[in-house]
Parts: C-alpha cells; structure tokens; sequence
C-alpha cells in the first residue's frame, strides 16, 4: 500500500521544502503537486502556507487548482499549516473579504490583542479534545508566526495563549486537520506531528 504525501505548491508558500524536509526526516515519502494530475497519485494532503489569504486564492483560481483540491481535501487526509490552515475556512478577511475553500466553518479575522504582532515564536498548546495528529505531543510547545486567527469554528482540537487571548491552534473536522503553528520549524514535535500525520489510516 502506498502512502505517499502531497505537498501542494501554488507558488506562495514559502514554507513548502522546509515541510517537505520535515515530512522526509519523520520518514515519508513526499510529491510536490504541481499540477492536476499529481493529486491522483498522492495518498495523503499537505497544505502548506506563508503570505496572503487572498493571494492564495487568486492562485488557486488563476492555476484552475480550486476543484480539484477541494475534491481532494473531501476525500484524502488533509493537513493544513499556518495559512494552509486558514485556507479551509469559508472566508477570510486580510485585505478584504475573500472566499476561502469552505472546507471546515470557520472565517480568517485578525487577532485583536494589546500585544506584539505577528505572534511570532514557539508557545504551548492546549488539548482539548483528544486526536490522532498531537498524540504524544500535547503538552509540547510550537513554533507560530501568525497576525491573524481561525474564528467560529465548531472542531477545534486545541488552542494557545498569546498574552491574555486564547485563539485556535489545531482544527479537525472528519478526514482534515489543519495546525496554526509551524511544525516544519517546531524541532522534535513538530517531527513527531508529521510521523502521527504519516501513519495516519495504518
């Protein structure tokens, strides 16, 4: 059986090869999908993402990527990162309003906190509901980069403190995930997450 992992690559995740390097050291097997036909050959769903909501989805249209990626993330375990995340929402609202995939309930809104922005640096998650994808590393701290949240959301799994706001640090909802923080840069959890996300379905 294979289980090969699809890091999507539509030309703003900065984070893509950093991911594809973490994902190899876990010990996966990982494809770029740069293109339609590379969807049908991966097992799992990598989302990665750095940069603007709204880029992110103009790209999606201009590189005719948006229905077969949502019919990918339907089917396939799906793991979104930071703005990978934040892309499965049905909205976002950096520069404007912007339709995201819709794929879980949430919409993108900036974090509002008397604090230093972005949230920038490693910090603890909190576990609220037990998961596949942070078991063994739910009491270990992460490394975020982040100036905007995932809010009115139904499936959170775990959320962070940043000075006195909670906001949502871990998403599932049925077949896909999705993680605020940056595992590819979190040392050995962030590691780990991906061997959890690997053996994912085994």
């Amino acid at each position: 059986m294979s289980n090969i992992i699809g890091i999507v690559d539509y030309g703003i995740a900065g984070n893509l090869y950093s991911i594809q390097k973490a994902i190899e050291q876990a010990g996966g097997l990982v494809k770029i999908i740069s293109n339609e036909q590379d969807f049908y050959i991966v097992d799992k769903i990598v989302l990665p993402g750095v940069g603007s909501f709204k880029d992110a989805m103009i790209r999606f249209s201009k590189d005719n990527f948006l229905e077969i990626l949502k019919t990918s993330i339907a089917i396939k375990p799906t793991l979104g990162i930071c703005l990978g995340m934040q892309l499965l929402c049905k909205f976002g609202f950096e520069h404007g309003k912007t339709d995201g995939l819709g794929m879980i309930s949430g919409e993108v809104q900036p974090l509002l906190i008397d604090e230093k922005l972005p949230h920038m640096g490693f910090n603890k998650i909190c576990v609220i509901k037990p998961n596949k994808l942070l078991k063994g590393i739910e009491n270990e701290e992460f490394y975020f980069m982040h100036s905007y949240e995932v809010i009115n959301l139904d499936n959170v799994i775990a959320t962070t403190k940043y000075a006195d706001r909670s906001f949502v640090s871990a998403i599932l909802k049925d077949n896909i995930y999705g993680v605020q923080f940056h595992p590819e840069k979190s040392k050995e959890p962030g590691i780990q997450l991906f061997r959890n996300f690997i053996s994912l379905g085994e």
